[in-house]
């Protein structure tokens, strides 16, 4: 476990469902990735990279909603802005995305 966060930090934390709409090869990377852009609703679309390919494909990830840091810093990945963070449970060299068990609407907050 990692040091411990107050509530007041906890909320600092903008996380929300993102449908993801768009999935691209991204071989700039430096680890097999895809770009992805996900819509959040109002909050608009937004766009980030993940390392992913070893479980899921492409089509198997367009349309599939997602949970993401939507207040995360823009970070630059080789030649690709990424402007939020979705989110996943690591299990080994693997990581599973984190999804909502039944469709919500695109940027509704995860508490």
């Amino acid at each position: 476990m990692t040091e411990t966060i107050t509530f007041e930090d906890f909320t600092k934390i903008d996380l929300r469902i993102g449908t993801i709409i768009e999935v691209n090869d991204f071989p700039e990377a430096r680890q097999p990735a895809y770009q992805l852009t996900i819509d959040f609703g109002d909050l608009g679309k937004r766009k980030t990279s993940a390392q992913i390919t070893t479980l899921y494909s492409k089509s198997e990830l367009l349309n599939r909603q997602i949970v993401a840091v939507a207040n995360f810093p823009t970070k630059q990945i080789a030649n690709f802005m990424s402007e939020c963070l979705i989110l996943g449970a690591v299990n080994g060299d693997d990581v599973i995305l984190l999804h909502p068990e039944s469709k919500v609407m695109n940027g509704s907050i995860v508490s």
